[in-house]
């Protein structure tokens, strides 16, 4: 199943409570000020930026007032709004004639790492890629070098090697045509294709 798709899952039963309101004792019970337990049907765990919403998971209880839950809610679906956003990020580029990670880059790949080593049934090849400059052998090895760059990224980040392939394109899938800066910056990339 796609992340989203596992995402829109497992918040659906928590949104459905938090719209519904709950019951009207619920209700009443946090008017008076007293102690109120939600039963969200999820339980939260760790996730690329703090939390997340774990599918499948037992029920578990959140002891709070009605106002708190709904705030403690829509802070877990902001994290993972913004970790969905990184993970949709499927490219990072390099500098001409380098394999160094930019660290512009490094939170994105946090982010990969963080999804890769809690899904190790999920596996990832990277491409890596250059623009038209150099020999195609020179350009093959630079490609595997980037690969390989992120590929050590991941791995101590706690990845398993296990699941990262990588493979070196060099020059031959630009992905942008042209002769110049503007196109040669899109080419200098690494691209993290996944499979189930």
């Amino acid at each position: 199943m796609k992340p989203v798709i596992k995402l829109v899952v497992a918040i659906l039963p928590v949104l459905m409570i938090v719209g519904c309101g709950g019951d009207k004792a619920v209700e009443e019970e946090a008017a008076a000020g007293q102690e109120v337990t939600v039963d969200s049907g999820a339980t939260t765990g760790d996730s690329v930026s703090g939390t997340r919403l774990d599918e499948g998971a037992a029920d578990s209880a959140i002891s709070t007032g009605v106002d708190d839950a709904a705030a403690t809610i829509e802070e877990v679906i902001d994290d993972t709004d913004a970790s969905a956003a990184l993970l949709s990020e499927r490219k990072i580029y390099f500098d001409f004639d380098r394999s160094e990670i930019k660290p512009e880059f490094r939170e994105v790949l946090s982010a990969h790492a963080n999804y890769l080593a809690s899904n190790p049934n999920v596996s990832l090849a990277i491409e890596g890629h250059c623009d038209e400059r150099g020999t195609r052998e020179y350009n093959m090895a630079l490609g595997e070098r980037r690969a390989f760059s992120v590929k050590q990224f991941l791995s101590l980040q706690g990845v398993s090697n296990d699941q990262i392939r990588t493979v070196s394109f060099g020059e031959e899938r630009p992905d942008v045509e042209g002769h110049d800066d503007s196109a040669w910056k899109w080419n200098r990339r690494a691209v993290f294709v996944y499979a189930e």
